[in-house]
């Protein structure tokens, strides 16, 4: 029987290319003879990230409607039609038995394509919000892999697999690291610890909720893990020194998140669809602060759906400077409150998604 060939196409940001990543991964699990091929967006995160997973890539000229400038989108429908004849090359060319997408920018022209020519395909779906171009595709896909309750809203039921969304495995293994996390970060096994991370581009209102509240977290005895992101990195080292205070470890990236997950008492984050899958992994007190800078601002959809089962505190984006800090320094004292969001958020994890979603496709390959 000849290899199976697939198409993974989205990306923009990493909470879309991490996933597509793990899927790819998966699927050569099942099978070490398929051939994929990914399918992105040119100038975009994916088109470095891909290759370095040892995947090929081809680029679309696609950008995203921006709907707050009406100049931005002058070019934008002439992209789209370019980029779905492109991708109807692909399809000739590469002749896939079945296509994923996965979401950002390239998945609506190569999906689009495939239905045109017959062609399979399935959605993964992150977030608890479908966009405009998943709930479009959706009609015609074949499946919809979800991740939240809900999501007929959207598509239509019959066509509707909740799998969860694909994480980093290694990511999320901190069993028996606390220790070894520590030492990482030269922390005290003392001290309670608080973990701010804002992705690796950074969150401008976490970094500034910290800032405003940095006496308080001092004057309380706690430890700070703080990951600016690198946007942020060099203006908040410019303000407060390298060395700030002992208690106090600001960093641009954390290379270890495993280690920085096994180490935090308390975490305070975004709420993009791969992060709260991890979060639901590693089953510690989170605290959302959903960007409002988001298509159909579904982070604060996705963070509602686990406020909604008492799985996470929440602090809107525009009271975060003002309550923020408080707020996790109540939590950090508030053993019962933790505990109920550790085994609420933890009764979320799907951790199996990637290799469910990989059976789906194959399914989807073998009728092709």
């Amino acid at each position: 029987m000849k290899p199976k060939k697939i198409i993974i196409s989205g990306g923009g940001t990493g909470g879309h290319i991490f996933p597509a990543i793990a899927i790819a991964n998966a699927l050569k699990k099942l099978d070490p003879d398929t051939e994929i091929l990914f399918v992105g967006a040119n100038g975009r995160m994916e088109m470095d990230k891909v290759p370095a997973a040892g995947y090929k890539i081809i680029g679309l000229d696609i950008q995203g409607f921006q709907r707050n400038s009406v100049w931005k989108n002058v070019m934008f429908p002439v992209k789209l039609i370019s980029s779905v004849k492109k991708a109807l090359g692909i399809i000739r060319e590469f002749k896939p038995d079945a296509v994923v997408g996965v979401g950002g920018y390239a998945s609506g022209p190569i999906l689009y394509a495939a239905s045109m020519k017959g062609i399979p395909y399935l959605i993964q779906e992150q977030n608890s919000y479908a966009g405009v171009t998943n709930k479009w595709l959706g009609k015609k896909a074949q499946k919809i892999c979800v991740a939240f309750d809900g999501m007929e809203k959207f598509f239509p039921f019959s066509k509707i697999i909740k799998t969860g969304n694909p994480i980093r495995r290694d990511s999320v293994n901190i069993a028996g690291k606390h220790m070894q996390a520590l030492e990482l970060y030269k922390l005290s096994a003392f001290k309670k610890t608080i973990l701010v991370t804002g992705g690796s581009l950074g969150a401008r209102t976490l970094n500034s909720s910290i800032m405003a509240g940095l006496d308080k977290i001092i004057d309380a005895d706690v430890q700070l893990i703080w990951q600016t992101g690198k946007f942020y990195y060099k203006g908040i080292i410019e303000k407060l020194g390298d060395n700030y205070h002992p208690d106090i470890r600001i960093m641009e990236f954390l290379n270890r998140m495993d280690l920085a997950y096994a180490a935090a008492d308390v975490i305070i984050s975004r709420a993009g669809a791969g992060t709260i899958a991890e979060l639901c992994m590693v089953k510690k007190p989170v605290i959302l602060v959903p960007s409002p800078n988001v298509a159909e601002d579904h982070q604060t959809k996705n963070a509602l759906a686990l406020v909604q089962n008492n799985a996470a505190a929440f602090v809107a984006d525009r009271d975060a400077e003002a309550k923020l800090v408080d707020k996790v320094l109540e939590l950090l004292n508030d053993k019962g409150t933790q505990k109920t969001l550790s085994d609420n958020i933890g009764k979320m994890a799907m951790p199996d998604a990637d290799e469910v979603i990989a059976k789906e496709v194959m399914k989807l390959s073998r009728k092709s």
